[in-house]
């Protein structure tokens, strides 16, 4: 069985059984958890455990857990902090800061691959504004040479602890001020602006070898005439060619406002995988899943299965208990120099 183009939600604490019917949909590739699905270690693992026996090869699980206020699972997990705090770092020390980014990627990573969750959507690439309300301080830094570095070095620290990397909002959301969970941002800057600034950290991160990519439900007119996950400019002619980018392309979550270009979540789904997406999210409403699975028409692409099955978890090697692995008790030190970062949680009904 291969695994299916679309990564849906499950509802609570442990599957029902409507949830292993969903999973084992042959369109199904993958789950993303939310806080919702999350109340202890105990519990995550045993839940990843069974996804994972539901089929062969095993779905994929993944989670938004970037620190600051967007970050699941809390309770029995370090709470990371915000990445802009690694810039604040960076101006003060950029030898240090990228040390400290690597050793928290690596210890993000490694706790959610205890439980056997295969990746984190994370880093963001997109650059910090004020003006962004859903961005801000998810970001490393302003200037994109900085937050291309910090990514980098952040990238290496989950690789280390085997679990491979996303980076979003391609091709950059720091920019803009509505907030695409509840209507549809438009950018008006061209694609030279683009190239010089928004895109450079993704530029990077794809010729470093990146494995997945989130494009941005943003419209840029003076690029295209469709938001950026819908067009096959941005994703092949853009993200594929000019970027060279060879990963996996995760849709954002389908049922965003800002995704809302038909009422349709099964033509959303279509436009998004003409486009070029590998993989697409539909979250948090299980009759758009359910219609979908029914309704949906899509051959399943061999190039995209490859780039899917990059995504697993791997263990790393040596293989060393991270609990008392020395770089934990590196990136924990490292902590105590980072300023406190208040606990604004993002809502559970919605994808990051």
């Amino acid at each position: 069985m291969s695994l299916g183009p679309l990564m849906i939600d499950v509802a609570g604490l442990e599957l029902s059984a409507e949830d292993r019917e969903l999973l084992r949909h042959p369109l199904v590739g993958g789950v993303i958890l939310f806080s919702r699905n999350y109340v202890s270690r105990a519990q995550i693992s045993a839940l990843t455990t069974e996804i994972h026996a539901l089929r062969t090869p095993r779905l994929l699980i993944a989670v938004d857990h970037e620190g600051g206020r967007v970050q699941r699972f809390r309770t029995e997990f370090t709470e990371l902090p915000a990445l802009i705090r690694l810039g604040q770092w960076y101006d003060r020390a950029p030898v240090d800061a990228l040390k400290v980014a690597a050793d928290l990627g690596w210890l993000m990573a490694s706790e959610l691959r205890a439980v056997d969750v295969d990746f984190s959507f994370a880093p963001v690439l997109d650059l910090y504004s004020t003006h962004s309300r859903i961005i801000n301080e998810r970001a490393f830094h302003a200037a994109p040479e900085t937050v291309g570095r910090l990514a980098q070095a952040y990238v290496k620290g989950m690789h280390a602890a085997g679990m491979a990397a996303v980076g979003k909002h391609f091709p950059g959301h720091g920019s803009v001020g509505a907030d695409s969970h509840h209507e549809l941002p438009v950018d008006r800057r061209g694609i030279v602006t683009l190239r010089n600034r928004d895109m450079v950290p993704f530029r990077l991160l794809a010729a470093a070898g990146i494995e997945g990519m989130m494009p941005a439900h943003i419209l840029f007119p003076a690029v295209d005439s469709v938001p950026v996950g819908y067009s096959g400019r941005w994703l092949q002619d853009i993200l594929r060619t000019e970027l060279n980018f060879r990963g996996t392309i995760f849709s954002d979550d389908l049922c965003m406002s800002g995704a809302a270009i038909t009422a349709s979540h099964v033509e959303r789904a279509h436009r998004a995988f003409e486009a070029g997406c590998d993989m697409c999210l539909l979250c948090n409403d299980r009759s758009a899943v359910v219609r979908v699975l029914e309704r949906l028409h899509v051959a399943l692409q061999p190039l995209s299965q490859v780039r899917l099955m990059r995504m697993h978890g791997r263990t790393p090697e040596p293989e060393i208990d991270w609990r008392r692995h020395p770089r934990r008790e590196s990136a924990l030190q490292a902590l105590h120099g980072l300023e406190p970062e208040p606990t604004l949680a993002l809502g559970d009904d919605s994808a990051a």
